[in-house]
Parts: C-alpha cells; sequence; structure tokens
C-alpha cells in the first residue's frame, strides 16, 4: 500500500486490532504467564480498549493525529515494557505516515528499536514487525506482511529469550510464542484486514 492511509482506515485499523486483542486477551496473558509476568493480554486489552474510548470520543482530524493520540494513550494507560514500545510504534508513526503506510511502518520499527534495544533473534515483537516491514519495503501487500509477521512470531517459539523478562528464564523460555511477537502479529493481521 503506497498511498497514504486515510483517518477512516487507520481508525478501522486500530479499532480491528483492539477487537482482536480484546479476542486473544487470554491467549496472550498464557503466553505471558509462561514467560513474562502474565499482564500483557490484560495491559494491551485495556490499553486498546481505552485507545478506542479515546478516538471515538474526540476522532482526530487526520492520520497523524490518530496515531499521536493512540500512541500517547497506549504510553499512558498499559504498563510493563508494552506501553512504551506500542506508543513509541504509533508515535513513530504519526510522523511518517504521510509518506505511506510502509514507510511509516519503518519508522515504527525504527522507533521500537531504539526504545527497546532488542534485534531479530532476541525473541520480542521485533522478530514479528522487522519481517513485515521487510516485506512492504519490498512492494509487498499488507497481506503478505501480515503473513512474514505471524512466520516471524512461530519463529519465536524455539528462540531463547535476550530480553525482557523472558530472558530471566533462560533456556525455560524457550517452546513458547513471544507475546509481544504474537500481539505484533494480530496487528499486521487488523491491517491486512482493514487496510488491504
Amino acid at each position: 500500500m503506497s498511498d497514504a492511509p486515510t483517518t477512516e482506515q487507520l481508525t478501522a485499523w486500530i479499532t480491528r486490532f483492539a477487537e482482536l486483542v480484546h479476542e486473544h486477551r487470554d491467549e496472550l496473558t498464557a503466553l505471558d504467564s509462561a514467560i513474562g509476568d502474565a499482564d500483557h493480554g490484560s495491559n494491551m486489552d485495556r490499553g486498546m480498549t481505552a485507545v478506542v474510548a479515546a478516538l471515538t470520543e474526540a476522532p482526530p482530524d487526520d492520520p497523524a493525529a490518530l496515531l499521536k493520540k493512540t500512541g500517547a494513550t497506549l504510553v499512558s494507560k498499559v504498563g510493563g515494557a508494552s506501553g512504551p514500545l506500542y506508543g513509541t510504534l504509533f508515535l513513530r508513526m504519526a510522523g511518517a505516515v504521510g509518506e505511506g503506510f510502509a514507510p511509516a511502518l519503518r519508522a515504527g520499527f525504527d522507533g521500537v528499536l531504539a526504545r527497546g534495544k532488542a534485534e531479530p533473534g532476541d525473541k520480542t515483537m521485533v522478530d514479528a514487525l522487522g519481517p513485515a516491514c521487510d516485506v512492504l519495503d519490498a512492494g509487498g501487500s499488507v497481506a503478505e506482511a501480515a503473513q512474514a509477521a505471524a512466520d516471524g512470531r512461530d519463529a519465536t517459539v524455539p528462540l531463547v529469550a535476550r530480553k525482557g523478562r523472558a530472558s530471566y528464564l533462560g533456556e525455560r523460555s524457550a517452546g513458547h510464542a513471544d507475546p509481544g511477537a504474537t500481539s505484533t502479529a494480530y496487528l499486521l493481521q487488523a491491517a491486512a484486514e482493514t487496510l488491504s
């Protein structure tokens, strides 16, 4: 998707992501209870519910304002690492959304890398978000990017975590999908359903 997404399209994307997080809240929490502190599902659900409420109460005028409001709400409402990381993703996207969805997502990804200091293979959301950005940068569709994110999530299962709370578990973190990579895969699934 080379054209810049509209405010309406982005609203549909964020709303669908909130629905997916809510639907998969227990799954995200179960993944996080295995290798984290068991709050990723509840934190993300609370945060995305707050985002949808904020966007409904005062609909933003343009795509950048919408992404800024989404990011700021997540930073203020979501605890742990997820709030700052997802908040940074959307805040950085706001600065580049006029260039198109792919450049915006890449800007968001760069923000996540800078904030989280994680690299590919560390068993984090980076492992799902990076491949999705690579597909979009190469001219692939949002649906192909969503598949790349899902593949990236699945690739975290055998990994030993090197970042975040899961890294404290060492070898015991292997055998589970990363919760952040899993929610990121839902973010891209929502994009495929609403922006394609």
